[in-house]
């Protein structure tokens, strides 16, 4: 009988030693939802983000301290999806997000976040739409607003050609928003547009578009728009044997890893974006490198905007005390405190990040070339 009340003892001391070390380990991890759509159409993108966050922990975790532990949701792309990504994602622990990856998911979710008081850091939805009425909800990224005025500014600035056709999506919140600003800055700097077309979802022939920009006597097309029409219609224009300056923006990031692209058509692309995979800094090189073994293939601008967010999030929570005992609710002022705070800033791979109430970043985009396949850093 001693014999047995001392086995049930050391079980029972056994127990709460195990039980004490997970709680301590459920405190000293800190659980992050990383959505976006890792299938579908816009997986490179989803994935970009989804392979940006998973270096970037493992970095933090091989720190010691604080922990991270990411809880990942493929939406496809799709909001209602999304929706229910976010949701299965609190289910099981998750105290705040790094998401959605692209514009029209994030504004759903980004609505039921502000309703449950859920932060969300989303690394590439650039629409204003998304943290507009959100005190909850901020970006990495620049908003579409910034990126279609400092592109007319960097094309007048550095000696481009200044007579311009515009092509966009008019059924996407994304390019519509860079084309009003683009549009409205060009008139400021000295731009000629001298055609404006558009498309949809939907097309898949863009010889009107094409046509017009060439007819127009366009020297260079703006393509507020993602990679895949942008191949498109480069595919379109080289069978027409029309070859202007092609100056597009971080949503045309991704172009060269396109199945089946003939990526010779994207030598001489331009595209503005936060960030250069062939900058020679310690950090840049360091997560290049990283991203390389982990996927075979260069970052893109996506990547690194998430791989940014994961650190943000993890700083702004040290900062703030926040821990895996945190609730939602509570991590969730507690970061806004933070990313509002005049003193917190973020020196990223993408550069200097600041945010105000509007949850809007602050930081400055360069432009990248696209020579002999990869993204170099445009010096005219």
């Amino acid at each position: 009988m001693k014999n047995t009340k001392k086995i049930l003892a050391v079980i029972l001391v056994m127990a709460m030693a195990m039980a004490m070390s997970s709680f301590a380990l459920a405190e000293d991890a800190i659980t992050i939802a990383v959505i976006g759509p890792f299938t579908g159409a816009a997986a490179i993108y989803g994935n970009s983000c989804r392979y940006g966050a998973q270096i970037a922990a493992e970095e933090i975790n091989a720190q010691g301290g604080l922990q991270v532990k990411l809880i990942e949701g493929d939406d496809v792309h799709d909001p209602e999806k999304s929706i229910n990504a976010y949701n299965n994602a609190l289910d099981n622990g998750a105290q705040m997000v790094d998401g959605c990856t692209t514009t029209t998911p994030c504004i759903a979710v980004g609505a039921q976040a502000n309703e449950d008081r859920v932060f969300m850091l989303t690394p590439s939805a650039s629409s204003e739409d998304v943290v507009n009425g959100k005190d909850n909800v901020f970006q990495v990224c620049f908003t579409d607003p910034a990126q279609g005025a400092a592109s007319a500014e960097y094309i007048s600035g550095h000696g481009l050609p200044t007579k311009v056709a515009i092509i966009y999506n008019n059924a996407d919140a994304y390019s519509t928003g860079i084309y009003q600003t683009f549009k409205e800055k060009a008139g400021e700097v000295g731009i000629e547009v001298v055609s404006e077309t558009t498309f949809t979802d939907e097309t898949t022939d863009f010889s009107v578009q094409v046509t017009a920009a060439k007819d127009a006597g366009a020297e260079l097309v703006f393509l507020p728009i993602y990679y895949t029409p942008a191949s498109m219609i480069l595919q379109t224009a080289k069978g027409m044997e029309y070859a202007p300056v092609w100056f597009g923006v971080d949503g045309m990031d991704g172009i060269l890893t396109i199945e089946g692209f003939d990526t010779s058509l994207a030598e001489g692309v331009m595209l503005l974006t936060p960030f250069s995979a062939d900058a020679q800094d310690e950090q840049t090189v360091n997560f290049v490198t990283k991203y390389k073994e982990l996927t075979g293939e260069i970052p893109n601008q996506f990547a690194a905007d998430s791989y940014d967010a994961i650190y943000a999030l993890y700083t702004a929570s040290v900062n703030a005390g926040i821990d895996g005992s945190t609730s939602p609710e509570d991590a969730c002022e507690l970061l806004i405190g933070q990313f509002t705070s005049p003193d917190f800033k973020i020196e990223g791979v993408t550069g200097t990040m600041t945010w105000d109430a509007s949850g809007m970043v602050t930081k400055t985009p360069t432009a990248v070339v696209i020579e002999n396949g990869v993204y170099v850093g445009f010096n005219g």
